[in-house]
């Protein structure tokens, strides 16, 4: 046992968060703390990494036990090279190898069964803690995470905040802790990366325990699961699925239980009824009393916090069946990110996916007239009325109130009607009088979704639509969108989102674009099929077969290192602007141009990824 909380209870003020909870870490295991949004998962996490005290109850932990999470000041010195705060983590590492260093010096002159003792014993905790190989593993983990090996030599201030944030996860996998917290370690993470976490933490040595809203990455890595409802906390063995399907079962057995013991129960009080009162019985209904109040009562079942809001996404027009073409279309800032034909039709549910910077958010962007694009063009067909979900949230005013939030976008409703549909995205009573600025994330998109709902679109832009929402409120989303009958364009980097809701999976990468006609799941095993590739469909053809040809192993590693190549000479440019007085003297541009870079560099690791992979197969 490496971990345990016995009768644990914490409270802010008068609102308790748990009570009396049992949870327990074992070995290495992988687990799981599920709940709605605000129940305490992350609140627990703090309690075992000590930031947080239980008001009541005990901890046990092992002695020596590490415990590694996630903070916010991981990454303290920033004037050193990542390779140097990389280093931290392998201090253990580097004391050993000195110490190695002076036996073996000593062994020339001292062969005692003392010292071979001693050289054997540092020689096995060396090996175990993979003292040969820990810059190769570092090295693997750091390009994993959109980086270059050269990066390491670079000081930590001149990455962006986002590529810090990637670093210190860097350095908290490659310190391996006994128990590896990790809060929503998906987040901003693209689906590429998503994967090689996934078969990371599986094959991790040590215990993890997360927190995360993502129902794939959950099914793929967890063997226990604790959920975290109404303040109690309940075990249960297996994957997610698993667990959704445990507790059904649990409260199905418990409410057939508890009818039974009703009625039985019921019989019991008619008979006392009927024969307390006759001197014959009197002895019999009193056996009967007696026996009802020794019995142990069955608690009806609680149902379980589904609560959720309840939307139906009704557009006011059918439109024409086409319903966008898109042809030549050159997208980006003030460099091309990608480019793209392509026709989307009438029912079209199509989930854009790619690495991050590859363009997404940017084509969504150009397609509702918020950037310009850099060449080609687009048309929208008849009849066609588009709404846009920003992830940013930037459709919304954080000045005004919930109420004023949507009725002054349709000031013509009145005050009922509009507080109505508010009340089906759980702003009720006092709630629709706060600012919107006090809201927290999930309440924010629950209020865009609103504004969404009224405008009765019949194209909806959706970019990463389930940020914030927690897992119940991401099934009401799948609901209302699979309920929906007009066209869907959407990004999102939730696996099990898009398998549920997507007909088609657009793929932006290495500024190309390819359509592949099916949703997710026949998407996933094509890509996973080494031995073929599947060309890019256009839409607008009669033929709708997929055309499948051997894959020319060696002319596709040649055309990789000619990209690499260009990349790497475009990376060198951009890297040359931050010597030029226009760009050190203005900090906005500075920072723009860093976020350049940190793309180019996503680009070339998502191009040597596939560069190794393919020579492996050569």
């Amino acid at each position: 046992m490496l971990y345990q909380i016995n009768k644990g209870c914490k409270s802010f003020g008068a609102e308790d968060v748990f009570t009396d909870i049992q949870f327990e870490i074992k070995n290495n295991e992988k687990i799981a703390v599920v709940g709605r949004n605000g129940c305490g998962k992350s609140t627990l996490l703090k309690c075992i990494l000590g930031e947080e005290e239980l008001d009541k109850g005990s901890i046990h932990q092992l002695s020596n036990t590490t415990i590694g999470y996630l903070s916010q000041n991981a990454l303290a010195d920033k004037e050193i090279t990542v390779q140097e705060e990389m280093n931290k983590a392998f201090k253990e590492i580097f004391v050993i190898q000195d110490q190695l260093n002076e036996v073996e010096q000593l062994m020339k002159t001292d062969s005692s069964e003392k010292v071979l003792n001693r050289y054997a014993n540092l020689l096995e905790r060396f090996e175990a803690l993979n003292g040969y190989n820990y810059q190769a593993e570092l090295e693997t983990v750091f390009c994993r995470f959109g980086f270059e090996k050269k990066d390491l030599q670079r000081k930590i201030n001149t990455f962006s905040g986002g590529q810090q944030t990637r670093i210190a996860f860097v350095k908290l996998l490659i310190s391996k802790p006994d128990i590896l917290l990790l809060d929503e370690p998906t987040n901003h993470l693209d689906l590429e990366t998503i994967e090689w976490l996934e078969g990371y933490l599986k094959k991790y040595p040590k215990a993890v325990v997360l927190v995360s809203h993502d129902r794939m990455f959950l099914d793929d890595i967890v063997d226990v699961v604790y959920e975290i409802e109404y303040g109690q906390m309940k075990k249960y063995i297996g994957n997610y699925s698993s667990f959704v399907n445990q507790k059904k079962m649990d409260l199905e057995r418990q409410e057939s239980a508890y009818n039974r013991q009703q009625k039985e129960i019921a019989h019991l009080e008619a008979l006392i009824e009927k024969f307390r009162y006759k001197a014959t019985k009197a002895s019999f209904a009193q056996s009967k009393i007696k026996f009802l109040e020794k019995m142990e009562k069955i608690e009806e079942a609680k149902q379980p916090d589904n609560k959720t809001f309840k939307a139906h996404f009704t557009p006011r027009t059918k439109g024409g069946k086409d319903v966008l073409i898109i042809d030549d279309l050159a997208i980006g800032y003030d460099r091309e990110l990608c480019r793209l034909s392509l026709q989307i039709q009438a029912n079209d549910k199509i989930a854009i996916i790619g690495p991050n910077g590859c363009g997404k958010s940017t084509l969504l962007k150009t397609l509702v007239g918020q950037l310009k694009p850099l060449d080609g063009s687009f048309l929208y067909g008849h009849q066609i009325e588009t709404s846009y979900f920003d992830q940013q949230l930037a459709q919304i005013n954080n000045e005004n109130s919930v109420l004023e939030e949507l009725w002054n976008q349709y000031p013509d409703m009145d005050r009922t009607s509009i507080r109505s549909v508010l009340g089906q995205f759980l702003f009720s009573a006092e709630d629709v009088f706060k600012n919107v600025s006090v809201l927290s994330g999930g309440e924010k998109v629950r209020l865009a979704l609103a504004k969404i709902l009224l405008e009765h679109g019949n194209f909806l832009i959706l970019d990463e639509p389930t940020n914030h929402l927690d897992i119940i409120s991401k099934e009401a989303l799948e609901e209302a969108l699979n309920g929906y009958s007009g066209t869907i364009l959407f990004v999102s980097h939730d696996r099990y989102f898009i398998k549920q809701i997507a007909n088609k999976i657009l793929v932006i990468e290495d500024g190309k674009t390819t359509l592949y006609p099916f949703g997710y799941q026949q998407y996933s095993e094509s890509k996973n099929n080494d031995v073929v590739s599947i060309e890019h469909l256009e839409s607008n053809k009669k033929d709708k077969d997929v055309r499948i040809k051997p894959l020319n192993i060696g002319k596709e590693i040649a055309k990789l290192e000619k990209q690499i190549s260009a990349k790497e000479e475009e990376l060198a440019d951009l890297r040359e602007l931050r010597y030029e007085p226009e760009y050190y003297h203005d900090f906005q541009k500075m920072n723009d141009l860093d976020e350049k870079i940190d793309d180019v560099h996503n680009e070339i690791e998502n191009l040597m990824i596939k560069w190794e992979e393919l020579s492996n197969m050569n």
